[in-house]
């Protein structure tokens, strides 16, 4: 009989055919739980046995010593950052290195997403040290939450005075750009006031592809240790069946394009510009993208120590030895 587990992500659509039973395992039953917030303490949790996590408090909580949980090398949550700077359609700033010295909004300064970001500033000379820092609610439909974790620094990393979302403040010529991975209500309206800083955004994603060869991750899946300790094959099992139904969905995509008027466009492209494998789980596929994660986040003074991807994924690393 197989291991039943139940695990909560987000609405990812590439799960759809996982959520129908298009793909199986003879080992291992899955059942997907959507959420639209990730859980707080998968560790604690009484309804799950896996979930979907913050690739960033993964890193910080394994380099504190964490036991509770097993992450797997499975990101369930990749995309490129450029596109996700946003500035008034006005705005004179095109490239990121006008960011310099500028006024910059971000939803959480740990966040995964937000790393990232960053990263590919510092890539063009923009560091943490080289702009002003505002943490913040990006609307007022946005709950009020100590976004600064720990992290603030005065004149340099403030939380945004009196809670006032950054939107307004964008409007308002008193941020110059704001960082979010979820755009806007309006955003996508004829004669939006909002644009993406990169014009080409695409370009610049290929560009950043070609010298990194990596989409980067910003959320990954883990179960409770005490499920993999007594199933130490379960970790691989779900990386498998989420990959195949990614593949699936995929293969499905191309066929019924028809679901949006221009997506074939980008379907086409996607499987030009990346290859088959841009998506795929594991360690070694993904140590690169790991240890470059790892590195940004004490460059930027969220980790105190750099960290190994083995020492990151060390079920990962031993499953691995154990099959060579």
């Amino acid at each position: 009989m197989p291991v039943s587990i139940r695990i909560a992500t987000r609405d990812w659509d590439y799960l759809t055919p996982l959520i129908l039973g298009e793909v199986t395992s003879p080992r291992l039953t899955v059942e997907v739980e959507r959420v639209g917030t990730l859980i707080p303490d998968l560790a604690n949790d009484p309804k799950y046995d896996a979930a979907e996590i913050s690739f960033s408090r993964y890193v910080s909580a394994m380099a504190e010593g964490m036991e509770t949980i097993v992450g797997i090398p499975c990101f369930i949550m990749r995309g490129f950052r450029h596109r996700c700077i946003i500035v008034r359609d006005d705005s004179p700033l095109e490239r990121l290195s006008d960011l310099a010295g500028k006024r910059i909004g971000v939803t959480g300064w740990r966040d995964s997403g937000n790393t990232w970001t960053r990263a590919a500033l510092r890539r063009e000379g923009v560091g943490v040290e080289d702009a002003s820092w505002f943490v913040g609610r990006l609307t007022a439909q946005h709950p009020i939450t100590d976004r600064l974790d720990g992290f603030g620094r005065p004149g340099r990393i403030e939380a945004i005075p009196g809670e006032r979302p950054m939107m307004e403040l964008l409007q308002q010529n008193q941020l110059d750009a704001v960082f979010t991975p979820f755009m806007p209500d309006g955003f996508f309206a004829p004669g939006s006031a909002w644009r993406q800083l990169l014009r080409d955004f695409r370009a610049a994603e290929r560009a950043y592809f070609a010298d990194v060869g990596y989409v980067p991750g910003m959320h990954l899946v883990a179960v409770k240790a005490s499920v993999a300790q007594e199933h130490p094959w379960l970790p691989g099992e779900i990386a498998q069946l989420i990959d195949q139904s990614q593949r699936l969905w995929t293969t499905k995509r191309r066929k019924y394009a028809e679901t949006s008027p221009w997506i074939i466009e980008e379907l086409i492209r996607a499987g030009r510009d990346l290859p088959l494998s841009w998506n795929d789980s594991g360690l070694q596929t993904n140590r690169r993208m790991i240890e470059d994660f790892a590195a940004e986040l004490h460059v930027q003074g969220i980790l105190a120590e750099p960290i190994s991807a083995d020492a990151l994924f060390p079920f990962a690393a031993k499953e691995r030895t154990s099959a060579a």
